[in-house]
């Protein structure tokens, strides 16, 4: 299959993405911006395209098209794949667009420095541009929850000596890439989505391929093709941490794109853009989650040796009785995680599994939900968790099914 080539004429094509640093922008400047490509190009363009354009997320670009559309400053064409047109009030829009780093009223806003080779291989300055700031920087105190980008409350838990999201925010100060390792819904995705507010995240599987992480050629309304980079060039140029998570489902010979970013070079070379070089700024950062034991999951030598900094995460159970999670369900996964320890049962109820435990109860109620629990387990272990399950609440419970029809 010959490689589409990108748009080289006619007004339908996006404009050449911008170069240099990324500023940071005021209130509503993204979103003339965006307008402003939408009305120039005059056709059908994804958020991904316009993003690309721009040289900026394509989260906030979808965001500052659907709220030009809410205004009806711009119309939404099509759902599959989402594209957006200029309409009639578009081009008023588009002329409130600044200069990226002047503000609306001419006054100079202090852009970052040009980034440098130098600057580029000392890791140790990603705390000064990552773009974490407040709360969530580097040295600063955590005291009670932290908010994930989902709006949910994340209780850290102490990682040598410290508050883990602090010493995941210092790791990545020192450029030590993290690998978060454990059984599935312990919360490593929740520590790593608290450490890092700025995260973009890439979700691992058989299915990943080299596409997913540096981009691919995407065709546009009007039937041209750009290349819309992936999030591993997206968090390289804009000084971003990544979560590849679920590392280890992904095709070491896929992964290992990422690796000349994640050493001394902090470097790529995107292949299937012509061979476009892509330099990491300040603040980038990988750190990846593995899940040992899971079918397909392989921690090859190459990937393990990337990860300097290996991190095991298990399921807090004080925080799940904190939680005000049933006592009876969290004496139940003590009691098969201290089993497991010793070898004589393959699976523990995690957190994950604890919480979805209370909201069954809250429904369906708490034999229900420890019905669920017997369910829930592999089918090696069932009967060992049943007998724990009968113990702890006096009473025989099988997995949710349907019963008689109801008349």
């Amino acid at each position: 299959m010959t490689t589409p080539a990108p748009a080289t004429s006619g007004t339908a094509a996006p404009a050449t993405p911008a170069t240099g640093p990324v500023s940071r922008l005021g209130n509503g400047e993204l979103r003339a911006m965006v307008a402003k490509v939408l009305a120039d190009v005059g056709a059908n363009l994804t958020p991904r395209a316009i993003a690309h354009t721009l040289n900026r997320s394509s989260g906030a670009v979808g965001n500052a098209c659907k709220a030009l559309a809410d205004r009806g400053e711009a119309e939404i064409v099509s759902t599959a794949p989402l594209t957006y047109r200029a309409t009639a009030t578009t081009a008023a829009v588009a002329a409130r667009t600044v200069t990226p780093g002047i503000t609306p009223s001419g006054t100079t806003r202090p852009r970052r420095a040009t980034k440098t080779r130098a600057a580029r291989a000392t890791p140790a300055t990603a705390s000064a541009s990552s773009g974490v700031s407040g709360s969530a920087g580097t040295g600063a105190a955590v005291a009670g929850p932290v908010m994930r980008p989902n709006g949910t409350a994340y209780h850290p838990r102490l990682l040598s000596g410290m508050p883990d999201v602090v010493a995941l925010r210092k790791l990545r100060e020192a450029g030590v890439a993290a690998l978060m390792y454990g059984p599935p819904g312990t919360g490593k995705t929740s520590v790593v989505e608290a450490a890092f507010p700025d995260l973009l995240t890439v979700q691992g599987d058989g299915d990943t391929t080299v596409a997913d992480l540096v981009g691919e050629y995407t065709q546009t309304g009007d039937g041209r093709y750009v290349f819309i980079h992936g999030p591993l060039v997206r968090a390289m140029r804009e000084g971003r941490p990544l979560f590849i998570d679920d590392a280890t489902l992904i095709a070491p010979t896929v992964l290992a794109v990422a690796y000349p970013a994640m050493d001394g070079r902090r470097q790529i070379i995107v292949k299937a853009n012509g061979g476009e070089v892509i330099d990491a700024a300040p603040g980038f950062y990988v750190v990846a989650g593995h899940n040992p034991g899971v079918h397909g999951a392989v921690l090859t030598d190459a990937l393990s040796s990337r990860f300097s900094a290996q991190i095991f995460v298990t399921t807090d159970y004080d925080l799940a009785a904190q939680l005000a999670i049933d006592p009876r369900a969290v004496k139940i996964a003590r009691n098969l995680a201290t089993r497991q320890a010793t070898g004589h049962s393959g699976w523990a109820p995690q957190l994950r599994e604890l919480l979805a435990f209370q909201k069954i109860a809250d429904v369906l109620g708490a034999d229900a939900a420890a019905g669920n629990l017997v369910g829930t387990a592999p089918e090696e272990d069932r009967a060992s968790v049943a007998a724990i399950v009968r113990q702890v609440f006096g009473k025989e419970l099988t997995p949710l099914a349907l019963g008689a029809r109801v008349k």
